[in-house]
Formats: C-alpha cells, structure tokens, sequence
C-alpha cells in the first residue's frame, strides 16, 4: 500500500509459501524464516535501554506492537520490490535501517519514557558480573552475525564470502579501535571495551556488508566505534537513563553504517549498486541515504512514543518502586540465582 506496507494477507498463516517459487537457491520457507530471526531480535534489542524497570506483561504488548507497526513497515518499505525506500534507491544489504536504527531509535524514546531507574538516580551501579561470559557472548554473536550478513547474499557464491570478509573486518578493527581510543583518552584498556567495540562494527557494516570493499569496511568499523566510544561517555554525563547503551552501539552503529554505505558502496562489488558512493565521485546515493535517514529515525522516534504510550495506557510500562527495589527476577518472573 504506497510502498510502506504489503497485504498481511497475501501469506496468512504461511499461506502459499511452500509452493511458493524459491528466493536464489533457498526454497521460500528457509528464506521466511530467516527473515522472522531479523524480525524477532529486532526488539529484543530494545530491551537493553529499558532493563532492570519495565513490566515483563507491557513489555510483551510493546514488542507485538513495535513488530507490527515499525519493524514491518521498514522491512517492506526497503526490502521489498515496490517498497518506498527500494524503489527510492537505499541500500540495506543485511538490515543497518530496518533491524538497528528502528531498535536504537525505540530504545532511546524507551528510555526517555520510562525516566531513570532508582539505581541510576542514586549512582548505585553495579560493574559487569562476570567478564568471561561476556567475551563467550561476544564470540558467539560475532559468529552467528556472519550468518545474518553473509547469508543475506541467498547464496553460497562469491558475495556471501564478501560479506563475510568486511563483517569479520569492521567488528575486528572496531573492537582495536575502541580499547585504543580508551588508551588515548587515559582510560585503561578492557575486554569489557574491546567486545563493545566488536558489536558496534558489526552493526556498523550490517547495511554495507555486500556493497563495500574489504578496506572500506575498516574505516566504517573504526570511525563507528570512536563515535559510538565518545556517545557513550557523554551519556554517563547526562541523566538518559539507556541502561545498555543500545542508542550509542545499535542507533549510531545503524545510522554511521547507512552513511557510509552511501559514501563507499560500489558496483565493482555488487552489481545492485546503480548509483556509485560518494567516494567515487558520485552524490545522488549519498544523498537519498541522508534523506532515509532522516525519514527513518523520525519514523522509528515518532512511532516508538506512540506505542509506548498505547502500551502504558493497556498495561502499565513502569513496575512499582518496590517491584524495582526487589529486582525483576524476582518480582517479574520469581526467579532468582541460587547462593552456593
């Protein structure tokens, strides 16, 4: 329907997708579910901003929400032939836009929404548990992150392996980048530092993945993660309460990512590319990624306060200040770790 949303009837219920025509070399049901992956860890992304004060029930409703309302309309509007932003031109080869700008933009307005937990009003934080499951973390999401970018190519051909090389490239520069820009700024060198780098380059080059050079795919990993570096220290000086700093990684990641993909995407790598990046002396890319980019954050911003609202009125968003006080494992889900 004017190139922002599709029929969420042409496949109710899987409808026609197993007989459907296979997408490359994949039959349709492995590409649908591929799909649902990038659709359903785009809001559990969002949870970061909103930990440790959000009602798990309000949560759930925002999350159906936020799928229906946001994700779906930015998934058609750029990956779908007929979409806005496909036929306007933009390029998002494994979802920069639609994944992590629409979750750090929701993430941001969760944030502001819900006001600052009791614990970062006091400045009663407590430092990261346990930093081995961290980098275990990290290597598993670096691992897996080649199959949302590398298998975005629907093939197993020379892109895919493209893909695969920048993914590996960003995250590896960025993670240098991070503990090396610390060390500048007199702050000691971290694992902790390092596995946020890694994740900010993988979002960083998550849209430019199949269209930029292994080269390129360095800088787009550095200069993400020096800017996501500097966000997230000015942050602490603020009273934005982001609690995992998913605006700084996904929202800068995902919109740094989009830039330079207007700025470095070529058709030497991927013949999809008809207009050139700003780096080989051409600006009408460069240009229709600014416009997207405004266009999305607004849309992303606008809508996640909408539903917030919507959401807050059907179930209260923010748990009681006892609720917070005992922790959400326990007042949300009566779970708790066990003392040895």
């Amino acid at each position: 329907i004017g190139g922002f949303v599709g029929n969420p009837m042409s496949h109710f219920m899987f409808k026609g997708v197993l007989d459907a025509k296979p997408w490359g070399t994949i039959p349709a049901i492995v590409f649908a579910f591929f799909q649902l992956k990038f659709a359903v860890i785009t809001p559990a992304l969002v949870t970061g901003s909103l930990a440790e004060r959000i009602n798990f029930k309000s949560y759930v409703v925002f999350m159906v929400l936020f799928s229906l309302l946001i994700y779906a309309p930015l998934a058609h509007m750029t990956w779908a032939p007929g979409g806005f932003l496909f036929e306007m031109g933009v390029l998002d080869f494994a979802g920069g836009t639609v994944v992590h700008m629409s979750a750090g933009w929701a993430a941001l307005a969760g944030a502001i929404y819900l006001k600052r937990r009791r614990s970062h009003v006091e400045g009663s934080f407590l430092p990261p548990a346990n930093i081995p499951y961290v980098l275990l973390g990290t290597g598993l999401l670096w691992f897996g992150w080649f199959g949302f970018n590398a298998g975005s190519a629907l093939s197993a051909g020379p892109l895919a392996a493209l893909a695969f090389a920048t993914t590996n490239t960003s995250a590896a520069a960025a993670g240098i980048a991070w503990v090396l820009f610390d060390a500048a700024r007199g702050k000691k060198v971290s694992a902790l530092g390092f596995s946020i780098g890694v994740v900010v380059g993988l979002v960083a080059i998550t849209p430019a993945a199949g269209f930029v050079t292994i080269p390129h795919a360095l800088v787009i990993g550095v200069v993400a993660s020096i800017i996501s570096n500097v966000l997230a220290h000015y942050k602490t000086k603020t009273a934005l309460d982001d609690t995992l700093d998913v605006f700084p990684c996904h929202g800068e990641g995902g919109m740094v990512g989009m830039e330079f993909t207007g700025i470095f995407a070529t058709s030497a790598v991927n013949s999809v590319v008809t207009d050139q990046g700003l780096f080989f002396g051409e600006t009408t890319l460069f240009i229709k990624h600014m416009v997207a980019l405004a266009l999305v954050s607004a849309f992303a911003f606008i809508m996640s306060f909408v539903i917030l609202k919507i959401t807050d009125i059907l179930v209260p968003l923010r748990v009681s200040e006892e609720d917070e006080k005992m922790g959400l494992d326990i007042s949300q889900h009566d779970e708790a770790l066990l003392e040895a």
